[in-house]
């Protein structure tokens, strides 16, 4: 692959990465559809595509996905939705994104591996950021909303490890969508009281599942081949900021001095990690 089709595919990856926060964080603040019903969509949208892509491309390679993965793909999506009820677009993201890394650098470190004293600094610093994120004030976010994106976060990291090795990891990807499909169902049919629907929201999740993700996901492990390992993480620092960018232009959200120290030092913290670890491994 040329390296200008890997930089656009990438791109567009993050953006669609980017895309779903905002998708459903406008969902949740200016229609009617609730987080359950805003998950199911997404997740069965998600599925539809990443199955239709999967039958297109007639590849030889294996994979299938499984229930745990699948049930971690849930718990992501319903914290992910449930959280952007009173998260905005850029705290969300960077939550999201800060309890990913995190979960994949403690199983590094659990596993085995001994941080640098460069790694322990960023570290510190992104751990630092996050506190400063989290504290009591007029800015900060609601600890509610914060707990279940951060959870959301953890259960992406942990479906994120668990998919390492498992085959092609589109067709690993669409067998847990479907698989998490009939969750997804029994917690709307469980919140079916509360539940409520409206045809903009209904079509902003379809967008969120077929396109950020399903299309999203699809575009992203065809350019991941490409990536180093190292390259493939840091590029992923970009998403809370696009995030951030989009919630400004799109839902007029402000951007507090708290979120831009945070995000210097959260975001820094966790490239420094990973940037430290690739010079040591020569990656």
């Amino acid at each position: 692959m040329s390296y200008a089709r890997t930089i656009t595919l990438t791109s567009m990856a993050m953006i669609a990465f980017a895309g779903n926060s905002l998708l459903c964080r406008i969902a949740l603040k200016h229609t009617s559809i609730d987080a359950a019903s805003f998950t199911t969509i997404r997740l069965i949208s998600g599925a539809v595509i990443l199955w239709l892509v999967v039958r297109m491309r007639h590849g030889t390679q294996t994979g299938a996905g499984n229930w745990l993965s699948a049930f971690a793909l849930f718990v992501y999506a319903a914290g992910f939705s449930f959280a952007y009820m009173s998260l905005s677009a850029a705290t969300g993201a960077l939550l999201l994104f800060s309890a990913v890394q995190a979960t994949m650098i403690g199983y590094s470190i659990w596993a085995g591996e001994r941080l640098l004293n460069l790694q322990l600094v960023g570290l510190l610093l992104a751990l630092g950021g996050l506190a400063g994120l989290l504290l009591p004030g007029l800015s900060a976010p609601p600890l509610y909303g914060s707990v279940l994106m951060l959870g959301a976060g953890v259960a992406w990291g942990v479906y994120s490890l668990r998919g390492k090795g498992g085959g092609d990891p589109t067709k690993v990807t669409a067998g847990n969508f479907l698989r998490a499909v009939p969750i997804a169902v029994a917690l709307s049919i469980f919140m079916l009281n509360g539940s409520s629907l409206d045809t903009t929201g209904f079509w902003f999740a379809v967008s969120s599942g077929a396109l950020a993700s399903g299309i999203g996901y699809t575009i992203w492990y065809t350019a991941l081949p490409d990536l180093k390992a190292a390259n493939a993480a840091t590029v992923q620092l970009s998403v809370p900021v696009i995030a951030a960018l989009g919630g400004i232009v799109f839902l007029g959200e402000a951007l507090t001095l708290r979120l831009v120290f945070a995000s210097v030092a959260i975001l820094g913290g966790i490239a420094l990690v990973i940037l430290v670890k690739q010079r040591a491994h020569g990656a």
